[in-house]
């Protein structure tokens, strides 16, 4: 059954519809907000809400956009509030050790072991820039970047025009390098 097709009978109340969007949809929308909230507590709870909001507001969804197009902005708008609610303390959790680049990697013993730990290193330090970044701007950066969205699309995502897109964007990419640049010297 097509998307589509499973949207308009989870609007109309059909709960394994509903159940089935879900299922689609859980894996994408807590991988984006553990990206963007850097604590798994935190993007289990916004995947929650996310869902909420769904369920709640699904049947305003008109359809002139991908659902995952309106799922991301109700977790981009999640992530900001909440980054908002908790401005005092540190957004991203100390005790974390994960990383957003942290995937399975397939060994290849091939590889000299200075140019794995250099690899690495490079990771940890990207990964710390990036949590730097405010939650606006890491947003637009992982939208973008990460996520591979068009400007458009991101723009959508966040609601921002285009040229608010580009703007923020260039200041994270600008931000990143310079914090590159300084770990790097």
């Amino acid at each position: 059954m097509e998307e589509k097709e499973i949207i308009k009978r989870a609007q109309s109340g059909d709960r394994k519809a509903l159940a089935n969007l879900v299922k689609i949809h859980e894996q994408t929308i807590y991988n984006f907000a553990f990206k963007i909230c850097r604590d798994k507590d935190k993007a289990e709870n916004i995947m929650q809400e996310t869902f909420y909001s769904m369920v709640k507001s699904l049947h305003q969804f008109d359809g002139k956009s991908k659902l995952s197009t309106w799922l991301f902005r109700i977790v981009s708008n999640h992530c900001l509030m909440l980054a908002r609610k908790i401005k005092n303390r540190p957004f991203v959790s100390l005790e974390d050790d994960e990383n957003i680049f942290e995937e399975k990697y397939a060994v290849d013993w091939s590889t000299l072991p200075n140019k794995i730990a250099e690899n690495e290193e490079l990771k940890i330090i990207l990964d710390n820039a990036i949590k730097k970044l405010t939650p606006d701007y890491r947003m637009i950066f992982l939208l973008r970047d990460v996520e591979g969205f068009s400007t458009e699309k991101t723009g959508e995502i966040a609601n921002l025009s285009v040229p608010a897109v580009k703007s923020r964007l260039h200041r994270a990419r600008a931000f990143l390098r310079n914090e590159l640049s300084k770990s790097l010297q």
